[in-house]
């Protein structure tokens, strides 16, 4: 099966490479190797994750680097101890399009073993809190941390619950991104899923951009440390890496364009989102349509409000989306695609800066790569 995989993965990046090289509008990802330096991240049997952490990075950017479409920013790419607050600097003034840091887990009970995928939020689940502890006690190392860090207190790690944390506006995205992730452990490397959570890291709070926490696996688990610790093991988990944020490039970035497609999911409980690997979209169908038309969704909310433009900031041609779990704002309707375009810009002028476009083709909800096609 790894063989196959690797053969895939080699496959998907020489073809996106080749049709995308005319492509000018590069899609930014943010690799960020957890800890470094003095930092050594967990220790367990000889294995130390900083130096896994960095070794995969290393692997997942020489892959996507071999995209003609994709440009690959590093946090580290050496031995060496980054603050949390400069990682999120160097991923918002590069505007990147998403930012996946890597790390290793460990756990006291040395049988613990898999996957997991974190997304920003905050948490009352003592298991995530301890993963988001232990990951967050290196701001101790910090000058002044307890300032730059809002008060953070690593020894209460619900303390990140009164933060100010920037959450739910990538948190649909971010999801999308850790389903995939999870997805290419599981499937493509029959790895044990954990599934994706939600903690409160503090190297993702204050990123504007899609976001995840990969944890790779458990170094303190003696058979999973060594496929971690070994270049085989690296290399297999940077493949899977690489082509989820590949897949995910594929089908939210829209070619030749400089315009990011968000994605569109209906907002999913911490407590759901406990349960899940792979989070399905409840897909809402709008009223028959023929023919492709696009429109700008503007928010998404369990609120029902009145489709008048004094509710929308003044916007008018307002519709709305109900599918019993969340309502979704549309600001116009158009089959035109550069009008859609000056749509967007009305309704980000009005002050939803993180409306995007969406389609549907003959009443169906499609992504808008395949509308544009």
């Amino acid at each position: 099966m790894n063989a196959f995989f690797k053969m895939t993965m080699l496959a998907f990046v020489l073809g996106t490479s080749v049709g995308q090289a005319q492509n000018s509008a590069k899609f930014k990802v943010v690799l960020d190797a957890g800890h470094g330096g003095n930092d050594f991240g967990a220790t367990y049997h000889g294995y130390v994750e900083k130096n896994n952490a960095l070794n995969v990075v290393l692997k997942v950017g020489r892959i996507l680097e071999a995209d003609q479409a994709t440009q690959v920013i590093y946090t580290r790419k050496t031995d060496v101890f980054i603050p949390l607050d400069e990682r999120a600097d160097i991923a918002n003034k590069s505007k990147a399009d998403i930012f996946v840091s890597i790390h290793c887990n460990a756990n006291k009970n040395l049988a613990a073993s898999g996957t997991e995928t974190y997304v920003m939020g905050v948490t009352r689940n003592a298991a995530n809190l301890e993963v988001a502890r232990k990951e967050n006690e290196v701001v101790t190392m910090e000058k002044d941390y307890k300032i730059k860090y809002d008060g953070y207190d690593p020894n209460s790690p619900e303390s990140v619950i009164g933060m100010t944390v920037i959450q739910e506006e990538y948190l649909d995205q971010s999801i999308e991104l850790a389903a995939g992730i999870q997805e290419g452990f599981e499937e493509g490397l029959s790895r044990k899923s954990r599934g994706v959570k939600q903690a409160g890291f503090l190297v993702l709070r204050k990123i504007y951009m899609p976001r995840v926490l990969i944890e790779m696996g458990f170094v303190s688990n003696k058979e999973e440390g060594a496929f971690l610790s070994s270049d085989e093991g690296q290399e297999q988990i940077a493949q899977a890496i690489a082509k989820a944020i590949l897949d995910y490039r594929k089908e939210y970035f829209v070619q030749g364009t400089e315009e990011y497609v968000p994605v569109e999911r209906p907002n999913i409980p911490e407590k759901e989102i406990q349960k899940i690997d792979t989070p399905k979209v409840k897909e809402v169908k709008p009223a028959a349509i023929n023919g492709t038309v696009f429109k700008i969704q503007i928010s998404a909310s369990t609120k029902k409000m009145d489709l008048v433009p004094s509710n929308f900031n003044g916007l008018n041609t307002i519709s709305m989306e109900d599918d019993g779990t969340i309502i979704k704002y549309f600001y116009g309707n158009t089959n035109d695609y550069n009008e859609s375009k000056k749509l967007l810009e009305e309704a980000k002028a009005k002050g939803y800066g993180s409306a995007f476009i969406v389609a549907y083709k003959n009443g169906q909800k499609v992504t808008l790569n395949e509308a544009l096609r």
